[in-house]
């Protein structure tokens, strides 16, 4: 006799309530069951770059995994050397003087920095600021840990950038944490030091901590701009990059936090119960790929400026506009006004083109009258995306 299964009347803690599964998490899966009924899905949805690290990052990959001894438990805060090439790419590229001993802390991604921050820094029921639209793990994040969430908007006439008159009018009493993006994802809006100076400032004022995630400063972007170019804003700020788009190692979880002293100590507590420290040949490979020259830059930026436009080109089909100074890997776009949402104009293309575009209302209220497309992808698959919505959107 088959003996029936019984479920434990067990329930989760409260926290997982609190948070839905990630949309591309949900929305990936289909997309897996479309490619399975044979749709071949053209994904313009992931900011996952396809392009490869340079063949010297492989190389000293390669080489370093070679040797019998680099494959043990690292330190927590990383070797040595990349700590200091960390300093360096700073110094080179930001003209930002950071002490690799203390004011740097290598990351399993900036993902997993960001849930570090929040443990390190925030008690269950303090207010953190959240901007809408902005990328989702920053909401779901804050509550996980139990933050309260306090939403402020990022609007397309302020150029995407914080409403500072809008954000002196709440109650920020219990505020400890403030997220921001620059450059903007998914906007695409770009920094600026005047920007920079205003977030620093209003930081020092409420005694708020400014976490800056910076990973796409390298993107379609002429001058790279770090907030920690602020005279004093290492004593409010805590910046967040990653090698994942630059140096098109997502796969690779190489990033980096960088703060006063005392903040880098507070969040190395945290970290050093969770994990175990990087694989030693990457954190070598990431070393080499930091030196990487501005040709090496350049000749990225080349790629996507074509696969840009390709991408203006669906925009333009779709109906949608878009400002041309946008920076960053993706292209973002105000949709028709005969669409209810982004969801009915992303939904629509994906079953009837059987190609996959992010619609904004993920990213908050603000974004749903957009779109997302990634521009990870070759000019050949953007091509035929092109000429699969063509046919559809007449």
């Amino acid at each position: 006799m088959k003996k029936e299964d019984k479920v434990c009347k067990i329930v989760p803690a409260e926290r997982v309530n609190s948070v839905q599964e990630y949309y591309f998490s949900k929305k990936l899966k289909e997309v897996a069951e479309m490619n399975a009924a044979g749709k071949k899905v053209i994904n313009l949805g992931i900011g996952s770059p396809d392009l490869p690290p340079s063949e010297q990052t492989i190389e000293t990959l390669c080489q370093h995994a070679r040797n019998a001894n680099e494959h043990g438990y690292q330190p927590y805060v990383g070797i040595p050397e990349l700590r200091q090439a960390f300093a360096d790419w700073y110094k080179t590229w930001y003209q930002v003087e950071l002490d690799p001993k203390s004011e740097i802390q290598p990351l399993i991604g900036s993902k997993e920095g960001i849930l570090h921050i929040s443990l390190a820094f925030l008690n269950p029921g303090d207010g953190v600021l959240v901007p809408n639209p902005g990328y989702p793990t920053y909401s779901s994040v804050s509550k996980l840990v139990q933050a309260n969430l306090i939403p402020y908007e990022l609007k397309e006439e302020l150029g995407w950038q914080p409403d500072f008159d809008e954000l002196e009018k709440m109650d920020l009493s219990n505020v400890k944490l403030m997220w921001t993006n620059y450059p903007n994802m998914p906007t695409g809006a770009n920094a600026s030091m005047e920007l920079y100076q205003k977030l620093v400032d209003f930081g020092r004022k409420h005694g708020i901590i400014i976490c800056n995630d910076n990973p796409y400063s390298f993107i379609l972007n002429e001058h790279p701009l770090s907030i920690l170019s602020i005279p004093g804003a290492k004593d409010i700020c805590i910046e967040l990059n990653s090698m994942s788009k630059a140096h098109n190692m997502p796969g690779w979880r190489m990033a980096m936090l960088a703060s006063n002293k005392q903040f880098v100590q507070w969040i190395l507590k945290v970290k050093s119960n969770i994990d175990s420290g990087q694989f030693k040949p990457m954190q070598h490979a990431a070393v080499e790929a930091l030196a990487a020259p501005k040709a090496w830059y350049d000749k990225m930026n080349e790629t996507y400026r074509s696969r840009r436009a390709l991408a203006g080109e669906i925009m333009h089909t779709l109906g949608c506009t878009y400002d041309e100074n946008q920076v960053g890997m993706f292209l973002w776009g105000r949709i028709p006004d005969i669409y209810s949402g982004s969801e009915e104009l992303a939904d629509k293309v994906l079953y009837e083109a059987n190609v996959f575009l992010t619609p904004g209302f993920i990213f908050g209220s603000q974004g749903n009258r957009f779109i997302r497309i990634s521009l990870c992808c070759n000019n050949q698959m953007l091509q035929e995306a092109l000429t699969r919505i063509q046919k559809v959107i007449k």
